[in-house]
């Protein structure tokens, strides 16, 4: 097993690896390794299903199941432990465009961390393509420690000591998606992050920013948000993002502490069928997750 580069800052194509097969905690600490290096890892046409999928991803953590802890689901086309991100009805047939579901979906195609909307948050996710449409559906990533290292000065200081508030329902807020009252009493509360972290496994520092950020404490709110647009706008630039085009079979791990991703636009009338684990960071329960009570005035 051996892993080759596929950007000058970050991702690696797995080669020589079977995920079909069980791996023992050696491997699993090379990959988290491999991991800590390149933050996404492509497993090229590995054709499992989903019980190998969730074995693969036991070795690295305790399971994550996101919204579904705050949005009922009652899909029950594929296990409970994984997360459906299919436009596909539980008898497998294309929703309708319009469709609740289908809407809700389209959250993913704005930047964001896995599970950044609580505490502890995600550590790895691990998505899984079985059908793609003819054109799109491409997922990107951007590494988020690069963008750190590359950050202007000012916006630097900016960002140093500053924490931001992730709430479960504000990625699909500022597409118009507002939540129901019964999801509203659902949902978890918002969480505090720090806009810079440290990267247990490399060290590195690492913007922590997405989608489901909805202020900067201590800041005026469009202040804030300025804020976060801005450092959201240097770390998606195409110097730091490595383009994924799926084939059936592929899986895509990353490292939601180092990059954000995005989904890309497709045929929502072709069958784009995706299947994700994600894993808890349990390490993030320590770490300082307070920031000043008020915004500035």
């Amino acid at each position: 097993m051996h892993f080759e580069p596929l950007h000058p800052h970050f991702a690696a194509r797995v080669v020589g690896f079977d995920m079909r097969q069980a791996i023992d905690a050696a491997t699993a600490r090379e990959f988290e390794q491999a991991i800590d290096r390149f933050a996404v890892l492509v497993f090229p046409a590995q054709q499992v299903d989903d019980a190998q999928q969730l074995a693969f991803t036991a070795n690295f953590g305790p399971p994550d199941v996101g919204r579904k802890k705050a949005v009922k689901s009652a899909d029950g086309r594929i296990p409970e432990q994984m997360i459906d991100l299919s436009n596909l009805d539980e008898n497998g047939y294309v929703i309708d465009a319009n469709h609740r579901r289908v809407l809700s979906l389209m959250g993913t195609r704005l930047w964001h961390s896995d599970s950044s909307y609580q505490r502890p948050a995600a550590k790895y996710s691990m998505l899984r393509a079985v059908r793609v449409p003819d054109w799109g559906g491409e997922t990107e990533f951007a590494d988020c420690r690069a963008a750190w290292d590359a950050l202007p000065a000012p916006l630097r200081a900016e960002a140093e000591d500053r924490f931001a508030e992730h709430w479960v329902h504000h990625s699909r807020s500022t597409l118009g998606w507002e939540p129901t009252e019964e999801e509203i009493r659902g949902s978890m509360a918002p969480v505090r992050w720090p806009l810079v972290r440290v990267h247990p496994g490399s060290g590195r520092r690492a913007l922590y920013l997405g989608a489901h950020a909805r202020r900067v404490l201590g800041m005026a709110l469009p202040a804030g948000r300025i804020l976060l647009r801005d450092l959201q706008e240097h770390a998606t630039q195409p110097a730091f993002v490595y383009r994924h085009a799926w084939q059936p079979g592929d899986l895509v791990l990353w490292d939601n502490r180092a990059v954000m991703h995005r989904g890309c636009r497709y045929d929502l009338a072709q069958i784009r069928d995706m299947r994700r684990t994600t894993v808890l960071d349990p390490a993030s329960l320590d770490e300082r997750d307070c920031g000043p009570d008020a915004e500035a005035a």
